[in-house]
């Protein structure tokens, strides 16, 4: 209970900054249902007006009231129409910032958060969550003040014209209500675990739809069916239980509701026949009575709406309540003019503290110096990758560039300092240009296709329809994994940066690529510190040394040639590539 109270006061605090547009909507609300709650006591003068008999009815007199009626009723209705306009502008601008803030919140997690969740669920929650937000907020935040107001006057006019026939709804409306906060209860753990189970179907979903040329090619479509009926007999279910607890709630209130009008049917004929209350007074009493109940019903429907809401808003607020990166120190300086020199001092570090990648790893790089990482899988070459530009921290030990420490400078700096090309390659929506250009912003023309050329790709790019200009879309899926990988290292020439990091960044092109890559390579990398971590040691022979990584630590280091003459772990690498 006082976690739901807590996220409807977050979702109101959403609200309140379009502070204005809420009173006006406040306003429009209450003039609505006011003008249509004039109506009934309308109607019931217009049936006393027809009195029995030939002659008896004043025409004028009933013209005069239905008139009245359907002014108001035309009048609330316009008032009504602007009221939902204006709603769902604002429902638009609150979904609006509640995205932005997710995104902002992503862009600042560490990355340990996207190692442990899965991008469809994390999508499910910008996407799906927010949307049902939005639905709630255009509606039901509407349908709670229409709804106050109907059943208060409502109420109030019932009260005025007989008073004994509301003492009818003193007992059924504390009947309703218990009826329906037992339900609600008992509702809101079934919203919670749709939404969930939702977020683990998208989760897999788009696994299965990015992988969908190796689900082919081992011919898994039977068994990847197999597992999405699980996920999606899961996510039918959850939905069905918590929309099957919530139908319940409807009809049995609308009985109740209905019971109440049949009482106040006899006992309204009971009072005629004993003259104490006119037919027209009977009429608007029952309009009256169905004012009051119709929103009671309303009110329970729309609480299954509600609870989806709130099971939402919950999803979406623990992302924007994650950590955030450690800030950077108050003290922290900026990394200016790097010149590249990198130590490591006893550094440990695990993604699970109980289980280290990295032990007692210690290790000086002088500026301009080529390091090449190698290894057997898991042994720690990608950790040392990601310690290096602060995606993690150690856990002991430090790390210093240029002689200070890297805790102390500041995130956004320590990174500029590095350009990266990983084996994954990385491509956006938009123009070749804009991907190139993508860590440059305000690159030129002249320097975009420099890189471009540097990269040996600036004649394929020209081969396209636009040229630069070309829009890739889908991942690129129109590139090879080769073509994508160029576009990456020309997006690394372009920034120029002091420090290099590659990442297998030549292991998706061919061998003749690769020997014009390595070319431009090497002269992106003359004067930069680079750290190569490679699988193919053809791609490493003229690094100024070379680390071999093993369980977590250095098993040796040297020169290639130095290395080969050790007959150690390089040299076992060496012979089982090239025999």
């Amino acid at each position: 209970m006082k976690d739901r109270r807590f996220t409807i006061l977050r979702l109101c605090r959403y609200l309140l900054r379009h502070k204005w547009g809420l009173l006006l909507a406040l306003g429009l609300t209450v003039g609505s249902n006011l003008l249509a709650l004039l109506g009934p006591e309308l109607c019931g003068k217009a049936i006393d007006a027809m009195e029995p008999g030939p002659g008896k009815v004043n025409l004028e007199l009933v013209s005069y009231y239905a008139g009245q009626m359907a002014l108001l009723y035309v009048v609330s209705a316009a008032m009504g129409y602007a009221l939902n306009v204006l709603m769902i502008a604002i429902s638009r601008k609150v979904t609006y910032q509640m995205r932005q803030d997710i995104f902002q919140r992503l862009g600042g997690m560490p990355g340990g958060y996207f190692d442990t969740h899965a991008t469809g669920d994390i999508i499910s929650r910008i996407s799906y969550d927010t949307d049902t937000i939005n639905g709630s907020l255009s509606a039901d935040l509407v349908q709670i003040f229409a709804s106050a107001i109907t059943i208060v006057v409502s109420f109030y006019k019932m009260v005025t014209l007989e008073p004994r026939l509301s003492l009818i709804f003193l007992f059924t409306v504390p009947l309703s209500a218990v009826m329906t906060i037992r339900i609600t209860k008992r509702n809101q753990p079934l919203f919670r675990l749709r939404s969930r189970k939702l977020g683990e179907l998208n989760g897999f979903v788009e696994e299965m739809i990015s992988g969908q040329k190796t689900l082919k090619a081992y011919r898994q479509e039977k068994n990847t069916l197999a597992e999405l009926d699980g996920f999606n007999d899961q996510a039918v279910d959850s939905y069905y239980q918590a929309e099957y607890s919530t139908a319940v709630m409807g009809p049995s209130v609308n009985f109740i509701n209905n019971l109440s009008l049949a009482l106040v049917s006899v006992f309204g004929a009971i009072l005629h026949m004993r003259g104490q209350m006119t037919v027209g007074g009977i009429g608007s009493f029952v309009l009256y009575s169905r004012k009051f109940s119709g929103p009671l019903h309303e009110l329970v429907d729309m609480f299954g709406e509600f609870q989806s809401s709130l099971a939402a808003a919950e999803r979406v607020f623990r992302i924007i309540d994650q950590p955030l990166e450690t800030a950077d120190r108050p003290d922290a300086a900026v990394l200016d003019q790097p010149q590249g020199a990198v130590t490591l001092e006893k550094v440990c570090f695990g993604y699970d503290p109980q289980r280290p990648v990295l032990k007692q790893v210690s290790l000086e790089v002088g500026s301009g110096e080529t390091i090449a990482v190698v290894g057997p899988t898991g042994a720690g070459k990608t950790t040392l990758i990601n310690l290096l530009m602060r995606f993690y921290d150690p856990d002991s030990g430090k790390i210093c560039v240029d002689g200070k420490e890297v805790r102390n400078l500041t995130r956004a700096s320590l990174r500029r300092a590095y350009s990266m090309v990983l084996q994954d390659a990385w491509l956006f929506y938009g123009t070749i240009y804009d991907n190139i250009a993508y860590g440059r912003p305000d690159a030129t023309r002249q320097q975009v296709e420099a890189a471009a050329k540097a990269a040996r790709i600036h004649d394929f790019i020209l081969s396209q329809p636009q040229g630069y200009d070309t829009i890739l879309t889908d991942d690129a899926a129109n590139l090879s994994k080769g073509q994508k990988q160029l576009l990456t290292i020309a997006r690394a020439m372009l920034m120029d940066s002091p420090m290099l990091i590659l990442d297998e960044a030549t292991s998706n092109v061919d061998v003749r690529t690769e020997q014009l890559v390595q070319q431009a390579m090497g002269e992106l990398m003359a004067g930069r510190t680079c750290f190569v971590v490679a699988h193919r040691l053809s791609t490493v022979k003229n690094a100024s040394r070379i680390l071999v990584v093993r369980e977590g630590g250095l098993a040796e280091w040297g020169t290639h040639q130095q290395l080969l003459e050790k007959k150690g772990a390089y040299w076992e690498m060496y012979r089982a590539q090239f025999g």
